[in-house]
């Protein structure tokens, strides 16, 4: 290398250097940045639901992520879910404003005339992703994608299916294997996309929680663990956005509560009607049945009278408060037991009584729910009055900058905001 600078006149070695110098400068030059990444960023919404996390679950010192994503928002003295007070018709709500009565899906599993021969249910994989079961209401993902708001999925009931005809952008069909951190994963990555295709409103969805409060009631231990564990998810969710140096408005519910069961307050429907005079469409904390043909009357007489911890009714004879009954999908007849009892068919059925349950009278303390929401659109530290769950709706709308369809839903959660 001596020798070759020393043959070299000063001009030919400045222009050696300047060569150097600027391959040295083109190796350590960042990227230039995409076009796409300077356009501004959308705050993300993401809605999370933890299935049957009770609101003094967050009172037992073992999650400190949920409580303080409670300080630093908004959060709730109670949601109330809306009757029934289960997984399907709650989470539907809750994205369409519309009470069960009148977003359509009335119950964990029912059954349409329109619909012969099928009955929707949890394991019905087939009748989930049909969308005639959906279609009598327009959740928040539709609505967005119509109007040009990209949105993404990590399972919510109806996400799996085109209501109306619209699917979100991006979704996963329901597993209940996938652990937590992996949903979590999901829902980081698709923020990682670039912003032409990034979603401006994701889903995110636990159901630990609830298996561990039906299997070991809602006080054991292992419900506690349970709670903990999905706090450690949430937890695993804010440190990725933090990383990402990302903002995000976080709402943060749950679809009903948990109250304790036993096998010793069982309620048998067959020591109190005629088998032959009723089909049983649903049973457990409430049970829905129809009349077989000429034995209304029959089933009426024995179903209407005085029980001890139930109480029935004709579908249009159920009290205004609980919103329910007007849907032709709602069974002729609804008996509703108290709430740590259970209605089973027969003393085979009673066997399986699990040792926690809900869809009880929605305003029980038990069936109670959370809300907490936190964000750059949120007030810090600010307590909400018990409110029903329909009004979540209109909130999120708000935050991904649409205007709500017509709903149940009230501006309550608006008081949260900035």
């Amino acid at each position: 290398m001596k020798n070759i600078i020393a043959d070299l006149s000063l001009r030919e070695l400045f222009c050696v250097v300047l060569v150097v110098l600027i391959t040295g400068c083109a190796q350590i030059a960042p990227k230039p940045v995409a076009q796409d990444d300077k356009t501004p960023q959308p705050v993300p919404v993401i809605l999370v639901s933890i299935d049957g996390f009770k609101p003094d679950y967050l009172k037992r010192g073992v999650t400190p992520h949920l409580n303080s994503l409670a300080e630093q928002g908004a959060r709730a003295e109670a949601m109330l879910p809306s009757f029934p007070s289960i997984t399907f018709p709650n989470h539907y709500a809750l994205v369409t404003g519309l009470r069960p009565d009148r977003n359509g899906v009335v119950g964990n599993t029912m059954e349409d005339k329109e619909i012969p021969n099928v009955r929707f249910s949890l394991g019905n994989r087939e009748a989930l992703a049909d969308r005639r079961w959906w279609d009598e209401a327009e959740p928040v993902w539709s609505t967005a994608e119509k109007n040009g708001v990209r949105t993404a999925t990590m399972f919510w009931p109806g996400s799996e299916t085109a209501i109306q005809g619209v699917r979100p952008g991006q979704w996963r069909r329901f597993d209940s294997k996938v652990p937590a951190n992996d949903r979590v994963d999901t829902v980081l990555g698709w923020l990682d996309q670039p912003i032409s295709s990034r979603p401006a409103f994701l889903t995110l969805y636990f159901d630990e929680v609830d298996h561990s409060g039906h299997e070991y009631g809602p006080d054991a231990p292992q419900t506690t663990q349970a709670a903990a564990h999905v706090d450690a998810a949430i937890g695993r969710l804010m440190a990725g956005l933090k990383a990402r140096n990302m903002k995000a408005n976080i709402v943060i519910v749950s679809d009903h509560g948990m109250a304790a069961m036993s096998r010793q307050r069982v309620i048998r429907l067959d020591q109190i009607a005629e088998k032959s005079s009723y089909r049983l469409i649903t049973s457990g904390t409430y049970a829905g049945l129809e009349a077989e043909p000429g034995q209304e009357n029959t089933l009426a007489l024995a179903l209407l009278k005085p029980h001890d911890h139930m109480q029935c009714w004709r579908k249009e004879e159920i009290p205004a408060r609980f919103h329910y009954g007007s849907n032709a999908r709602v069974p002729r007849f609804i008996c509703l037991a108290e709430v740590g009892w259970q209605i089973a068919a027969s003393d085979k059925a009673a066997e399986h009584t699990p040792a926690g349950g809900h869809g009880y009278d929605n305003q029980a303390p038990e069936m109670q729910a959370i809300f907490i929401a936190a964000g750059p659109s949120f007030k810090s530290d600010i307590v909400v009055a018990p409110f029903d769950n329909v009004d979540v709706y209109p909130l999120v709308m708000r935050l991904i900058g649409l205007k709500p369809l017509p709903s149940d839903g009230g501006p309550t959660l608006m008081s949260t905001l900035n």
